[in-house]
């Protein structure tokens, strides 16, 4: 058999191509923004993260671990005992990043971003709460809930920093008492509602007594006065003028009886219209 020598530098060629083409591929990494790597060669993390762009690496023997460094959110849950020991529980909402310039000691001591969360925000979320929680007794929690987030996420932040976690901002999703509290609440709530009401109904009738005094004193001042007016000089044409007005109010109609007389002292003459008949 006749071995052809012809194509042999061509087919060395291509094979020397492809290998550099796979040695130059696993030459470089590009970090994009948002992430930030760890460059391991074999198997020892280097100093210094690589931020976004481009990166040399050492083929075959190195490894890049990618993380996430935009703003991420957890939903964490906490219990604890406030300052009267009461059970209180809460549901937070975190949301924190990752620092990239210590990327490199997280990636040795922390791992991944499922060992961070389970492992450091998990416990330390816990451990923040019930700091923030055992300054306030059950009912100051429901009155200075924006007070107890801020110490919540003042401790948090300051725990959660020294691993390389930035916490941006959380966020109370619910809270929650035992149940012999809440009926106590409930109870409490509804007395003061019915106290509140008492007072509203004492205070009512005591204005409708006012009131009445009022009236009354009104209606005395006027009867002095009255009184006074009759006994002076011209009584007797105030009484002409209240029977007038009287006679005016009932219809102006033509009285039935009159009594004629020049005073009092003598017999009154009794004049009956009805009897008169109309010519």
């Amino acid at each position: 058999m006749k071995v052809s020598f012809t194509n042999l530098p061509l087919a060395l060629l291509s094979v020397v191509g492809a290998i550099a083409l796979f040695i130059t591929l696993n030459s470089f990494i590009i970090i994009n923004p948002g992430e930030a790597g760890v460059l391991s060669i074999l198997g020892k993390a280097r100093d210094g993260a690589l931020l976004e762009g481009f990166h040399w690496k050492p083929p075959f023997v190195s490894q890049v671990d990618v993380y996430d460094v935009t703003v991420q959110k957890f939903e964490v849950p906490a219990q604890s005992s406030t300052k009267d020991l009461q059970y209180l529980s809460a549901s937070f909402a975190i949301n924190f990043r990752l620092d990239q310039t210590q990327v490199v000691d997280i990636r040795r001591k922390q791992g991944t971003l499922q060992n961070i969360v389970s492992k450091i925000i998990a416990p330390q979320t816990q451990e923040a709460f019930k700091i923030a929680a055992a300054r306030r007794t059950a009912e100051e929690s429901i009155t200075q809930r924006e007070d107890l987030k801020r110490d919540f996420d003042l401790a948090l932040g300051q725990r959660l920093e020294k691993y390389g976690i930035l916490v941006l901002d959380t966020s109370v999703v619910d809270v929650k008492f035992s149940d012999e509290f809440a009926r106590a609440v409930e109870e409490k709530q509804i007395a003061e509602q019915q106290a509140q009401r008492a007072v509203y109904i004492a205070q009512q009738a005591q204005q409708e007594a006012q009131a009445e005094i009022n009236r009354a004193q009104g209606k005395a001042e006027a009867q002095r006065l009255l009184a006074e007016t009759l006994k002076s000089a011209g009584g007797q044409l105030v009484l002409q003028k209240e029977a007038i007005e009287a006679w005016r109010e009932g219809g102006a109609q033509m009285p039935r009886v009159l009594v004629m007389g020049k005073d009092t002292a003598g017999a009154p003459f009794l004049f009956n219209l009805g009897n008169v008949s109309a010519d």
